[in-house]
């Protein structure tokens, strides 16, 4: 049976910044268009977290039956190391989808926007078939796809919308922000695990780029993340420029992944890469408060 420890880190913790991020930056965005309901963005919050940890259990599972984790070199899983039931892992991914289902139907019901419960659903379809189902397209090498729309545009663009009634251009550049730096988080997870992954038969993205390709793409995604942040800041307020501290954490990721870094040593850039995310989006809602502070 997995200790209380265990279970908390087969929720993966570090990477809840993916979670609370775009929920943060749709608030801020929110905020500067001139409407952001606190309950609102609690709730938005909730079902950001729920996704996520369910997601995370949901991969546990289906990597650890399949055996693609039996070789990993990051932390061990609770299925793959066999720490948990498979089943009690499986229903613990439910249960977090169910979470993260009821406040998002508490959000459509304050904010009258019924047709986005269609949209939770297929948050929810395309967390379980990231790896879960006969053929996971995470095995396919479309896992940053996923990644980007949903834990990019859907949450923060629907952040946004659930807030204020619209997204505008700020808002859909700030979510295209978050899915980049989302993807960062994926593809250093996953460069880590590119010998693993291959062994198994899980054919990534990275396992396709080879690991030179695959460093290249970290660096071009903190690239694009930088010039996006210029440009929320030219569509809503210079103040949002804070949103770039966040690149102060990922710069140095760059720095070591482009440096050659592998295995455990790639741990420290996963969590630079989350971390980053959670300050790009902390940055902006600081910018946007200081703008309306100054009037």
């Amino acid at each position: 049976m997995a200790s209380a420890a265990e279970w908390i880190e087969g929720a993966r913790m570090r990477t809840l910044p993916t979670a609370v991020s775009p929920v943060l930056a749709g608030t801020a965005i929110g905020w500067w268009q001139g409407s952001a309901p606190p309950a609102v963005a609690a709730l938005c919050l909730v079902v950001a977290l729920g996704l996520v940890i369910g997601v995370n259990f949901a991969n546990d599972y289906s990597d650890g039956i399949r055996g693609t984790d039996d070789h990993r070199v990051g932390p061990q899983r609770l299925v793959g190391s066999g720490a948990a039931e498979p089943v009690t892992v499986r229903n613990a991914a439910f249960g977090c989808f169910g979470v993260a289902g009821v406040a998002g139907l508490a959000a459509v019901a304050l904010t009258g926007h019924w047709w986005l419960l269609a949209v939770g659903v297929a948050c929810v379809l395309a967390a379980w078939f990231y790896t879960g189902g006969s053929h996971p397209y995470g095995y396919l090498g479309l896992g940053e796809v996923f990644v980007f729309v949903f834990f990019g545009l859907v949450a923060t663009a629907g952040t946004v919308y659930l807030l204020d009634g619209r997204v505008g251009s700020a808002g859909w550049v700030t979510a295209v922000a978050m899915g980049l730096i989302a993807d960062g988080v994926l593809v250093t997870n996953n460069l880590r695990d590119i010998a693993s992954d291959t062994a198994a038969g899980k054919r990534t993205l990275e396992t396709r780029l080879g690991e030179r390709a695959t460093r290249l793409l970290y660096a071009a995604l903190v690239v694009a993340v930088t010039l996006c942040g210029v440009l929320v800041a030219a569509l809503s307020t210079w103040w949002a420029l804070l949103c770039l501290l966040g690149v102060t954490l990922l710069a140095p990721a760059a720095h070591i992944i482009l440096g050659g870094a592998r295995g455990m040593r790639l741990v420290a850039t996963l969590r630079l890469t989350s971390m980053g995310e959670l300050v790009f989006a902390a940055g902006l809602l600081a910018g946007v408060a200081v703008a309306l502070a100054l009037g």
